[in-house]
């Protein structure tokens, strides 16, 4: 029977990046076992973001208010649970999550029936593994996640991760929302999910700038790192 996967593609500022993705998702041949159908969730963006993905075919969402990116992920969840989709994919409009890569994810959550699955940089370290001062918050990240949940997942930054029905019921619910993908692995666990990583290859952002960076990083890694602990006692 076929599943259903919505590709979530949360997007700010992304004119410059979101063709060049659009149509290698158009052109990637996906496993027999899934429809696919990209959503490119612009979060009120000031630029072109909107009449780009139009324009090259991409389904859109468009918030009235600029939400950051865990509630443009939140809304495209929300999206999926409401039309029915098994699955929902995370990929950044930057272009640093390959098309192509998509079906690693996809068959590890049938060979494992993971709830959750976490393309990571880190496992076979191929590909951009992104600048000394990312990798370095990247392993605290990881300490953290392991500290409140005995779990070892190297990349708990990544954005590139797909979700089964267990997870989309959650996130639809509750989703952190400035910086969501360290704070929501351990929601996920304390929620007794299976989350698995697999290793992929990504690049470098295809345009656009990122959000964290210089002193942001420092105000990034505090702010997630209280929210983690919240999340850790916090009621499910």
């Amino acid at each position: 029977m076929m599943k259903r996967l919505l590709i979530v593609i949360p997007s700010y500022n992304e004119e410059t990046a979101l063709p060049k993705l659009l149509n290698e998702l158009k052109t990637t041949v996906f496993l027999n076992s899934f429809t696919v159908v990209p959503l490119v969730v612009n979060d009120c963006s000031k630029d072109k973001t909107e009449l780009v993905a139009k324009h090259n075919g991409g389904n859109v969402l468009s918030l009235v208010n600029n939400l950051g990116i865990g509630g443009a992920v939140q809304a495209g969840i929300k999206y999926a649970k409401r039309h029915g989709f098994d699955y929902v994919l995370q990929m950044d409009g930057d272009g640093q999550h390959p098309p192509a890569e998509v079906n690693k994810l996809l068959q590890a959550a049938l060979d494992t029936q993971a709830d959750v699955v976490i393309g990571s940089r880190f496992l076979n370290k191929q590909g951009f593994q992104t600048s000394l001062m990312r990798r370095f918050g990247i392993k605290y990240f990881h300490w953290l996640n392991r500290l409140l949940t005995h779990k070892s997942i190297y990349d708990t930054t990544s954005g590139f991760r797909l979700m089964g029905a267990r997870a989309i019921n959650l996130a639809a619910s509750y989703y952190p929302d400035d910086y969501p993908e360290p704070e929501s692995l351990i929601f996920f666990s304390r929620a007794g999910l299976i989350i698995k990583e697999v290793p992929v290859i990504m690049r470098e952002r295809q345009g656009g700038k990122s959000s964290i960076a210089g002193f942001s990083s420092l105000y990034y890694m505090m702010k997630v790192s209280l929210s983690s602990i919240l999340s850790y006692v916090r009621k499910i």
